[in-house]
Order: C-alpha cells, then structure tokens, then sequence
C-alpha cells in the first residue's frame, strides 16, 4: 500500500453557525490535538490545532450573515492530524478540493457538502477518473416525470386518428394521397417515439 507523503486542502471552506461552532469546539476531543482560540479584529477567529507531535493547522474563520465561515489552506503531514481534520471537515460538511499525494502520483478528492463526489488521480502521464458519485435515484426519478415524449406520444395517437377519420370521408384520390402522406410522416415520428 503506498505511504501518503503529505495531505493539502486547496479552496476549501467551512461554513458554521454559531451553534455549529460550539459543537465544532466540542469535536476537538483527540487527547493528542489541543486547541486555542484567539479573537482578531472584526469578529473574525482565529483557531489553532495543534498536534503533539508539533504540526499545526490554523483555522480562520470571519463572521459573515450569521455564520462562521472558514476558507482553509494547509498542508499535512502528520497522519493522526489529517485523519482528525478530515473527520471534521466531513462531520460539518466541508466544500472543496482536497489533495492527496503519494510517491509518483496524487489523488484529488472534490468535497461537496461533506461527501465526496469525485476522485481523480493525477501523475506523470495525466489524470484518470477514479470515482465520481452518481444520484441515480433522483436521476430516475426525474427520469419517469420527465413526460415530454409520452405526451407527444399522445398527441400523434391523436393526429393517426384524426388523419384515418379524414381518410374515410375523402372523395377524391388527390385527398388520400395526401392523407396517406400525413399518416406514412405520422407512423414514421410514432416509430421513433417509442424506440
């Protein structure tokens, strides 16, 4: 199994109301990680993780409409800390990209809301598609009430019959051909309709 090198959150955020922060303070119960806060100018915090093997993590959050909203860049190393960081960026649903790295390649996790949605793995050569989440439920769901095509399904139903009623009460041979016309051109799109 390869050893991971280093983590890195790049353009992540953490948005927290005031409750939220109180539980996200609650949540530093690792007796290897302690915190402290300190309170900067304009409501803003600042949070500092620190492990007890020296590496540290500093949180800055800003007060915005009330909530407590963290935009976090850092590099890991120590596996305990990126482990415990990860766990709180997923309890209170972080937003972001999050790189992995590892000897020769580096795999790029894409967060929203908490969960991961997409897994690439860039090295040398390029970038492959590892793993990307797919709501197939609602994809269905959206699916059966999308009704476009049963409707149009309908009305062609519509236009045969009404076309075979004009062909029944035509009189001249010039009024079936172009009748028949109608119907062949009706029959075809029906066809296509339904496949």
């Amino acid at each position: 199994m390869a050893q991971r090198l280093a983590t890195e959150y790049v353009k992540t955020t953490l948005t927290l109301s005031e409750t939220q922060m109180d539980e996200f303070l609650r949540a530093v119960d690792d007796p290897q990680v302690h915190y402290y806060i300190k309170i900067l100018d304009n409501g803003r915090q600042e949070i500092v993780l620190e492990h007890s093997a020296g590496e540290e993590v500093h949180l800055f959050f800003e007060a915005q409409e009330g909530a407590f909203v963290c935009e976090l860049t850092c590099r890991l190393i120590h596996p305990q800390l990126t482990l415990f960081i990860r766990k709180l960026f997923v309890r209170f649903k972080g937003e972001g990209i999050v790189y992995r790295m590892y000897q020769g390649f580096t795999m790029v996790y894409f967060y929203n809301e908490g969960t991961v949605r997409k897994i690439m793995e860039k090295n040398a050569v390029g970038s492959r598609l590892v793993f990307e989440y797919k709501n197939t439920v609602q994809e269905l769901q959206q699916l059966f009430q999308h009704q476009n095509v049963e409707n149009e399904i309908s009305d062609v139903y519509h236009l045969i019959n009404s076309l075979l009623d004009q062909r029944n009460l035509a009189r001249t041979f010039s009024e079936l051909e172009q009748i028949d016309h109608k119907l062949r051109m009706s029959c075809s799109k029906l066809f296509a309709l339904e496949a």
